[in-house]
């Protein structure tokens, strides 16, 4: 009988890396979000302010994450990383222009911060199509949060249930994906 080796493949050790990695990244931005929700509650302000420095935030991580994909050789990165500067830069000048319209009396200070919210959900989402389906997640519980602080008015359980929901929805499918790729020949 042939002695098998017991270490781990490096490919498996990279994947479940990874794998780590973005449930991490996951699980650190929708709890940022949930703050970003809790701050804009008692200050529309602030939370503009908020969700201005956390475009950067999500941009950052968003390039971070793009730029291992592109290791692997999935994207060219200098592409993937100008593709997504000009992506990020569009998002915030369109969060601006909805901050303009709150300041030039067109709209109030809640539809703004609901518009802002929708504007950074589109974002995530869609650069979520681009790097990985987790990123596209947390553009999801953006959505589906503005659209229960607009119903809801004790919405804060709602917010935060949503956000242990969709963690524990991405945790699932991701290790049960990778268990099924670690048993297929």
């Amino acid at each position: 009988m042939a002695k098998q080796d017991s270490n781990p493949p490096v490919e498996g050790v990279v994947s479940t890396f990874k794998f780590q990695f973005e449930e991490a990244i996951l699980i650190v931005l929708i709890i940022l979000s949930v703050s970003g929700v809790l701050l804009t509650n008692f200050s529309s302000t602030d939370g503009w302010w908020y969700w201005m420095a956390m475009i950067f935030v999500f941009a950052i991580t968003a390039m971070i994450i793009g730029a291992i994909e592109a290791k692997k050789g999935t994207h060219f990165i200098k592409d993937l990383l100008a593709t997504q500067t000009i992506h990020w830069l569009g998002a915030m000048a369109v969060m601006i222009a909805a901050f303009s319209l709150l300041h030039a009396g067109v709209m109030d200070e809640q539809a703004t911060g609901l518009v802002i919210l929708l504007i950074l959900s589109l974002a995530i989402f869609l650069d979520g199509i681009r790097i990985g389906w987790r990123f596209s997640m947390i553009g999801v519980f953006l959505g589906i949060t503005a659209v229960i602080v607009a119903y809801v008015k004790d919405h804060i359980l709602f917010v935060v249930g949503l956000a242990i929901l969709i963690i524990g929805i991405t945790i699932f499918w991701g290790r049960d994906k990778r268990i099924r790729q670690s048993i297929e020949p």
